[in-house]
C-alpha cells in the first residue's frame, strides 16, 4: 500500500485496515516459524504498510 493510498482512505477505513494488517502479520509471523513462507519478504512490507498507516492516523489526530 502506497502512501499515497494511505492518505486517501477515510479515518474509520484506516483504522479497519490497520488491525487487520496487524492480524495479519501475526498469522505470518506465526507461519513462518512453523513452515516458511514461500516470500518472506512479505513480513518487512506488512510492517512498513502497518507503520505508514499508524503515522497517517498520527498527523490526523494531531491536525484536528
Amino acid at each position: 500500500m502506497k502512501s499515497k493510498e494511505v492518505r486517501e482512505l477515510e479515518t474509520k477505513d484506516l483504522a479497519e485496515k490497520l488491525e487487520n494488517a496487524v492480524e495479519a502479520l501475526h498469522r505470518m509471523k506465526l507461519n513462518h516459524a512453523t513452515t516458511p513462507l514461500e516470500n518472506p519478504s512479505q513480513i518487512k512490507a506488512t510492517r512498513r504498510d502497518i507503520a505508514r498507516m499508524k503515522t497517517e492516523l498520527r498527523q490526523r489526530e494531531l491536525n484536528k
